[in-house]
């Protein structure tokens, strides 16, 4: 019996896995976190050098390149009109601390590669290109092309897409495999608003002096901590004691000469999902909202922003932007960085938002809720939602191939974080890890799957040819 398309590819890939797997080794053992610009060198030396290494590699393999001047770099299988497009990135987050073995040192044990961007993203980027090598030692004819497009500043606000559409146009349909499978068909979109206050301090007691909480934008606060001035420690312990309890937060009181410090302790969790922490801003806002302040206008504030964020309000209902839609889900709203001094104020806020959402119903309406309360908002622009509907032909030749080599259901999710693919048209992400599976992505010892990895070249081939043919 003559053998399908699909026992050829992974017959193929069977006699490529250890060629494969020693060149993402090679490509994770170069350390490639953005670095100072040099000319010719946008992202640093360390990014030129992971991309001529990649060029060579594209090369050797029997794949044309073109360098977009060490923004990106592009790896195309044929000259024929470009159909499809796989983007990928060369840069890594800087390593960290923590790791079992060197992060630059890629090591295998217990069916997995471990090392600093073997996931995200150079194991898949390396798959894809083994994917069009496939296609080719394996002389099934095309009629189109397909483009691997790699970039050097993905962790770092991709700075180098920009540049390279200056020059060429996003192919008509992309994928991305820089999250998990199924498909992410829609990413969330993402209203990040700093808002300020002035007052007037009168110096009334008793008074609170100063609040620090949270420090990361898209990171919900884990701890706060307010300075107050003219109460007893055993009044401010009675008042929030059980309140503490109540809001499942750690809480400590203690006197620091003429000051009782107030220190609340939740849990972080990332802004796309924050209930799943439990923040340590809007707990101490509502703590210090319940005691006995004199009268102010940095009281105010504290009280307004306690009713504009109550504990447990994911979802933005107390400022006015509450929303859903059966495809994205629901807006959701972390407070994560709050600083007050008896003079002035800012916060800032991460809102992720589902497809419904726009600047005339959500920061807009911030904005408005805010200003009644005297806080300002720097600036009401949003990143757009990214939806490609589920019913492209395009996203269900992505989901049979899935089923056919994974034999698990395809299906499409929304995420609320975002991709490299954000706002590029018709483009999803895809792969290359399955479901559930924690690669620890940003984290010490990363790693990826060399199982996972093997089907992802295997399923980017069966996409190539299914799309390009």
């Amino acid at each position: 019996m003559e053998a399908t398309i699909k026992d050829r590819i992974k017959a193929y890939f069977e006699e490529q896995k250890e060629a494969m797997l020693a060149d993402i080794i090679d490509i994770v053992a170069m350390r490639s976190v953005k670095g100072e610009p040099e000319p010719g060198m946008p992202f640093g030396r360390e990014l030129a050098q992971v991309v001529e290494h990649t060029e060579q590699l594209a090369h050797r393999l029997g794949l044309s390149t073109k360098n977009f001047d060490n923004y990106v770099l592009t790896v195309n299988l044929n000259d024929k009109p470009t159909e499809l497009g796989i983007f990928a990135h060369l840069d890594v987050v800087h390593e960290g601390t923590g790791w079992t073995t060197p992060p630059y040192e890629p090591d295998i044990r217990d069916g997995k590669i471990f090392g600093r961007g073997v996931a995200d993203d150079k194991g898949p980027a390396v798959a894809a290109l083994y994917a069009l090598k496939a296609v080719k030692d394996l002389g099934i004819e095309l009629s189109k092309n397909v483009r691997v497009i790699l970039g050097t500043d993905e962790e770092s606000g991709s700075g180098d897409l920009p540049y390279y559409f200056e020059r060429e146009c996003p192919p008509p349909y992309s994928f991305s495999p820089d999250a998990a499978y199924p498909v992410y068909n829609i990413e969330k979109g993402r209203f990040q608003g700093t808002f300020t206050s002035q007052y007037k301090d009168n110096g009334a007691l008793p008074r609170v002096v100063r609040i620090e909480g949270g420090h990361t934008m898209n990171i919900v606060a884990q701890k706060a901590e307010a300075l107050i001035e003219g109460m007893a420690v055993e009044e401010i312990e009675r008042i929030c004691r059980e309140m503490a309890a109540d809001m499942k937060v750690e809480l400590t009181v203690v006197q620091e000469g003429d000051f009782v410090r107030l220190t609340v302790t939740g849990a972080s969790a990332h802004a796309c999902d924050p209930a799943a922490g439990n923040n340590a801003n809007t707990a101490i806002l509502a703590m210090l909202a319940a005691l006995p302040l004199a009268e102010s206008e940095g009281k105010q504030r504290i009280c307004s922003l306690a009713r504009l964020f109550p504990h447990g309000d994911y979802f933005g209902k107390a400022l006015g932007i509450q929303m859903e839609d059966k495809v994205s889900g629901p807006l959701t709203c972390s407070f994560d960085i709050l600083r007050y001094d008896a003079a002035q104020l800012s916060g800032s806020i991460d809102c992720r938002c589902p497809v419904c959402s726009n600047e005339e119903n959500t920061s807009e309406v911030a904005d408005r809720w805010l200003s009644e309360c005297d806080l300002h908002l720097e600036t009401t622009k949003m990143v757009a939602p990214h939806y490609v509907p589920e019913d492209l032909p395009f996203i269900q030749t992505l989901l049979r191939a899935y089923e056919e080599y994974t034999g698990m259901k395809g299906e499409c999710w929304a995420m609320g974080g975002g991709t490299y693919v954000h706002g590029i048209e018709n483009a999803v992400a895809f792969g290359a890890c399955y479901p559930y599976t924690d690669v620890r992505g940003h984290a010490a010892d990363e790693f990826a799957v060399i199982e996972e990895l093997m089907v992802s070249a295997q399923l980017f081939t069966q996409i190539i040819i299914d799309m390009c043919r």
